[in-house]
């Protein structure tokens, strides 16, 4: 029996710390704003240290946040081992903004606590809890590489780190005694087993899959046809754009939020998927954002990568990633939403069909065999070679409250990752009734990240007037930088209006 523990990091995982340079971190982050509710102190603080007893009551729960990385062997390939260091205190983190701290002064927070690495050294995670924002709320900031969670992941953890209802109870696990960790032989000697068992393994599958011939000729053909449309799809061309260039080490944050069944009723009259609709939103933001930085859109191939899960329902509150991806061809040349919705409609029902999302599982499970030599050199030259201009990633999230020790959840928006060469990420989370969004962006190549959050509500005002809805309900409570924007159109109104009275002017036409 062995004398010690460790876990082999999976391929895929381990190349979100392959790509990862001082300029692009690669974890996955969030920003939760709560009520203050019960842990609102007499002060007028927020219990932290609550907080953070909860968490530590349901580490036993999640036993890869009691874990760090150990490289033990000449490649660049780490293994799972407990820390025998330990220390809940260094990764619950306790801050405040200036009282009354306003949602901007929390987006600039936020961003600051996104944009700093993770140590290396410890377990791969971090919660801020932040008070001080105004309207008897605070937030808390989780910040987890993507070596061990993907969107779906992130989900699961937050029902495990949270609860259903108002009363909150985790039952106390054992106390966390760290195992062993192995020495450098021991890890080669692993490495030498698994070697040899992978042919052994894939011998076994073969066997299964002669034994029925029907389904060897149906499961070659469909795995060949989706790996071969994966390749094209990765080697088609993408247009360079404003967003597309060298990225630095500073990010700007944004979000807004939608009522969730105005988009499933879009979904319903213009005849698409949810997703289709957040894409189409997307592509007449993408529009307007490029035509004010003087870019003509008819003349840009546009494209974004969209995550998607391939996790099992057996597989769901397990760490690691389970994810594949599509390659979606944003129709910005296009005026009119309905074209839009329509050709976006068109390649996804397509993707589906020809298991596209298959093809590139079978590329991760492929980068199991690739020397760790050549995966490195790989993850380090991805940004090279792009075939996307932008990541959106849209996760489905609980449609009903979350609560932190009886604090009710009011918004959650997530934070996707840069990589050089990509300048803006658009991430999604619906929860209770909301589509929450994030936005991402490095702080020099959009520095007019509000310009952008701002088309996206413009595109989903179009597309709701031409599905036939009425007022939106969002419109009775905007957000901050659309109250700003629509302040300044009626400073800008109110101005005009002060023309000396001596003399009569005609009518202007209305605008077309």
């Amino acid at each position: 029996m062995a004398k010690y523990a460790f876990e082999r990091i999976p391929a895929f995982d381990n190349s979100f710390l392959l790509m990862e340079t001082p300029n692009a971190y690669m974890h996955v982050a969030s920003t939760h704003i709560f009520e203050s509710g019960p842990l609102r102190k007499p002060d007028g603080g927020i219990d932290a240290d609550a907080i953070k007893s909860a968490i530590e009551a349901g580490l036993h729960m999640i036993p890869r946040y009691c874990q760090k990385l150990a490289y033990l062997t000449s490649e660049h390939r780490p293994v799972w081992v407990d820390d025998d260091r330990f220390d809940i205190d260094y990764h619950i983190r306790h801050t405040s903004l200036p009282r009354p701290g306003n949602e901007e002064q929390l987006k600039r927070q936020s961003v600051r606590i996104m944009q700093q690495h993770l140590d290396r050294d410890r377990p791969l995670w971090e919660i801020w809890v932040i008070e001080g924002l105004e309207g008897d709320r605070f937030a808390l900031v989780p910040k987890v590489h993507h070596c061990m969670i993907d969107g779906i992941a992130g989900v699961d953890l937050m029902m495990v780190l949270m609860s259903m209802t108002p009363e909150h109870f985790v039952p106390e696990g054992p106390p966390f005694r760290p195992r062993p960790a192995p020495s450098r032989m021991d890890v080669l000697y692993d490495d030498f087993v698994q070697r040899v068992s992978k042919p052994i393994r894939a011998a076994r599958t073969v066997k299964d899959l002669i034994n029925h011939p029907q389904d060897l000729r149906r499961e070659v053909s469909l795995r060949t046809r989706a790996l071969g449309q994966t390749l094209a799809s990765a080697l088609r061309y993408r247009s360079s754009t404003p967003l597309n260039h060298k990225i630095g080490p500073n990010r700007r944050f944004d979000w807004l939020t939608m009522p969730l069944t105005e988009i499933k009723a879009v979904r319903h009259a213009l005849k698409g998927s949810v997703n289709d609709v957040v894409l189409t939103i997307v592509t007449g933001a993408v529009r307007a954002f490029l035509k004010r930085r003087r870019v003509e859109p008819h003349t840009i191939n546009f494209r974004v990568l969209t995550p998607v899960s391939v996790r099992t329902r057996a597989e769901r509150g397990t760490l690691g990633n389970r994810i594949s991806a599509w390659i979606v061809d944003l129709p910005i040349g296009e005026k009119d939403p309905r074209v839009q919705i329509e050709h976006i409609r068109e390649q996804t029902a397509a993707l589906k069909e020809s298991r596209q999302a298959l093809g590139a599982e079978m590329l991760t499970q492929m980068a199991e065999w690739t020397s760790t030599t050549l995966m490195t050199m790989g993850a380090r030259n991805i940004s090279r070679v792009l075939p996307f201009n932008m990541v959106v990633t849209n996760v489905p999230g609980p449609q009903f409250p979350m609560y932190m020790l009886g604090a009710k959840m009011l918004d959650a928006f997530p934070h996707v990752a840069l990589i050089n060469n990509l300048g803006l990420g658009v991430a999604l989370l619906s929860y209770n009734g909301k589509l929450c969004w994030g936005f991402n962006c490095d702080y020099d190549l959009v520095p007019d990240i509000s310009s952008f959050v701002e088309a996206i509500q413009e595109s989903f005002d179009t597309i709701r007037k031409i599905a036939g809805l009425g007022a939106s309900a969002a419109d009775d409570v905007p957000s901050p930088s659309r109250h700003q924007s629509r302040a300044s159109k009626q400073k800008k109104r109110s101005t005009k209006k002060r023309k000396p009275t001596g003399k009569k002017h005609k009518r202007a036409a209305p605008a077309a």
